[in-house]
């Protein structure tokens, strides 16, 4: 029993990393937990009280109870809203894991490793850009009077083309300026994911004659799957979250698109110039509520499916 029983001793190991581990700690509690007092805005009618701070002003604000989110729902386009948010992260979802799995595989199948770096790297580029920079680059493109498009329409004689009233176009032209955004990022974690493969089972492949799509099937698939599943559960976590950027700088705010790039991000922002900070606050309040089901729904799918590759 005594030995079953021992004591804990603090060693200086235990004391090394609590050291390595204090900043993280206090960058959660600072930035990840004190924060979240801040949902109670979403029940009170906030007003900001100079005299008593923001805790004077929580506790002084009247108490509203739901009010708050009938702002979102009683909309007469929030079926609208919520469909075009589902609708292009499903998307993004499933293009976002079949584009960059395909490009790693076939970046890590390259014999020349600087050629290898150079695609990585013009791929990774857009990651760093923000929507300001793209929204003027696609103007360039698509802008009536001067744009790239219809400067080569012109040179053939064919009218000029309102890119920005053709509502039928701009499903595709944001989706893939989408994919093109986040392509790098999630192409280098799935190619660090591949790098990481031991060496000898693609030896064995060739050995006994594995063609690089056999081994791509049988071997780098099967082996990068745990990190697919959790990139999977982590973006379904964010499927009633839209790009605030690209759903309404890109388009720049457009009537005629209203039908295709109006998200709840977008409808949020907009609303806030007559709603309260109340109001805002709870709609991100029942975007991460639903945004947590989510990830445990897809979480429990994965765990039912192939439990080794579960989160939780």
């Amino acid at each position: 029993m005594r030995n079953a029983r021992k004591k804990l001793i603090w060693r200086r190991d235990d004391t090394e990393l609590a050291l390595l581990a204090l900043p993280t700690t206090v960058w959660y509690i600072l930035f990840c937990y004190l924060p979240m007092f801040g949902i109670l805005i979403a029940f009170i009618n906030f007003h900001v009280n100079p005299e008593g701070g923001f805790i004077g002003s929580l506790l002084q604000s009247e108490f509203v109870g739901l009010d708050n989110f009938k702002f979102l729902f009683s909309s007469n386009d929030i079926w609208l809203i919520v469909r075009n948010t589902l609708l292009y992260n499903i998307t993004f979802i499933i293009l976002g894991i079949l584009i960059p799995v395909t490009c790693a595989i076939m970046i890590s199948q390259l014999w020349s490793k600087k050629l290898a770096k150079v695609f990585q790297t013009a791929m990774f580029l857009p990651h760093f850009l923000s929507w300001s920079i793209v929204t003027v680059v696609v103007w360039g493109f698509l802008s009536y009077d001067r744009g790239f498009f219809n400067n080569i329409l012109w040179d053939m004689g064919a009218p000029l083309v309102q890119w920005y009233q053709r509502a039928d176009l701009w499903p595709f032209f944001l989706i893939f300026l989408g994919v093109w955004k986040s392509l790098g990022y999630g192409m280098v974690v799935y190619l660090a994911a591949i790098t990481g493969i031991d060496s000898t089972y693609y030896e064995a492949a060739v050995i006994d004659g594995a063609t690089k799509w056999q081994q791509a099937r049988y071997i780098t698939l099967p082996t990068i799957r745990p990190v697919i599943v959790l990139m999977f559960i982590l973006a379904v976590g964010r499927i009633f979250y839209s790009d605030f950027g690209l759903f309404y700088l890109v388009p720049r705010d457009s009537n005629s698109l209203y039908n295709v790039a109006y998200t709840i991000d977008v409808f949020v922002y907009k609303q806030l110039q007559t709603a309260t900070v109340g109001m805002a606050s709870a709609s991100a309040f029942v975007q991460s509520v639903i945004g947590c089901l989510t990830i445990l729904a897809a979480n429990w799918v994965v765990r039912k499916v192939d439990p080794e590759s579960a989160m939780i």
